[in-house]
């Protein structure tokens, strides 16, 4: 088998210990520094929206880093694997927005998308990853987000499987209390699986354990496979707004804006499925009756109305079954869609441009 086309990194194929993924050192695993290990995009290799390149977020100025995390905490090495590939993907896609989204007209937001701000966008690369060490990409993941955040930047990660959003989620332990809403077919609230607790199907339960997150909000929940009863009782126990598609589509997204805890600032967690597969067809788990792009670019708008946006991420696209790019390039315009309304409530750039 070639490992490396299969998405493992330096021909090695990665380990599946029980104790790496609970985020303890392996033997032989040396807790080394891994506040700015980065891998940038390569020379020749588009950057997300042609953007400059970062290396050493030591030097990060910018209001919005773009971050690339292939690797979270894997059971299904098939998939995370493909998955991995994603930020990738994503990149290449944004280059068909490249100049126009700058330059032209936008009629959703009635003029200049970034309301004639000057948004320092920059593209940080990937989170380096070693294959097989799920503990220290975990830890790598949580420091370069502190770094991020330490320079006053917002973090837009882009995935990797659903696990990701634990060890970002942790990176916000020193920041002031946030609420955290997500976009999601599934409730992710199991404890664990396969003897993993910080796999896909867990995020939101370690979220709800984390002290700094002050309430959640669930929203394009659907179908069979969300969840068992005791996960679903779980979730309702802590107080999480459980809101599902067909409430979206029946109450409108106002309706939900509503049901959505009151705080200063949010964290946005976008899985891929949570949009009907008609829209985003390249997910692992396909659900009929998901939110459309009308609805989620609603949801990131209305959440930047209520409050400031600390964070982002986009997780579970797989690209090699992605039908005319249309997912990624979907996962694009709704992270240009996000900056544009923060930087339309005046989140994020100077003033405007004169």
């Amino acid at each position: 088998m070639n490992l490396i086309n299969q998405g493992f990194p330096h021909g090695a194929a990665p380990g599946k210990s029980r104790g790496d993924v609970q985020g303890q050192i392996m033997p032989g695993e040396k807790r080394a520094a891994v506040s700015t290990r980065l891998t940038p995009v390569p020379a020749g290799r588009p950057t997300f929206l042609d953007v400059a390149r970062c290396a050493d977020l030591r030097t990060l100025e910018a209001d919005v880093a773009v971050i690339g995390v292939p690797f979270g905490v894997p059971y299904d090495l098939s998939i995370s694997a493909r998955q991995s590939l994603t930020p990738a993907a994503v990149r290449a896609q944004s280059m068909a927005y490249v100049p126009w989204y700058a330059t032209h007209y936008d009629f959703e937001f009635g003029g200049d998308l970034f309301a004639g701000r000057s948004v320092r966008i920059v593209d940080c690369g990937d989170v380096a990853m070693v294959p097989g060490r799920w503990g220290e990409n975990s830890r790598a993941t949580t420091e370069a987000i502190k770094e991020i955040l330490g320079r006053g930047t917002v973090p837009f990660v882009i995935g990797g499987d659903d696990s990701i959003p634990i060890p970002v989620l942790r990176a916000y332990g020193e920041q002031k209390p946030m609420c955290l809403v997500q976009i999601d077919a599934h409730i992710d609230w199991r404890d664990e699986r396969e003897g993993i607790r910080e796999g896909l199907s867990s995020p939101m339960r370690r979220a709800s354990e984390m002290p700094w997150i002050r309430g959640m909000a669930q929203i394009g929940i659907r179908g069979f496979g969300s969840a068992r009863r005791p996960e679903f009782d779980d979730a309702r126990t802590y107080g999480s707004a459980l809101i599902g598609a067909a409430e979206v589509h029946g109450a409108g997204v106002e309706a939900a804006l509503r049901r959505i805890p009151a705080a200063d600032r949010y964290y946005i967690t976008l899985d891929a499925d949570g949009l009907d597969p008609s829209i985003a067809p390249a997910v692992a788990s396909p659900a009929f009756g998901g939110l459309t792009y009308d609805e989620v670019t609603g949801l990131l708008r209305g959440v930047a109305a209520r409050g400031r946006v600390v964070g982002f991420d986009v997780v579970e696209i797989v690209p090699d079954i992605d039908a005319q790019y249309m997912t990624c390039r979907l996962a694009v315009r709704l992270i240009l869609n996000l900056v544009g309304a923060l930087a339309h409530t005046g989140q994020l750039g100077g003033l405007p441009r004169q």
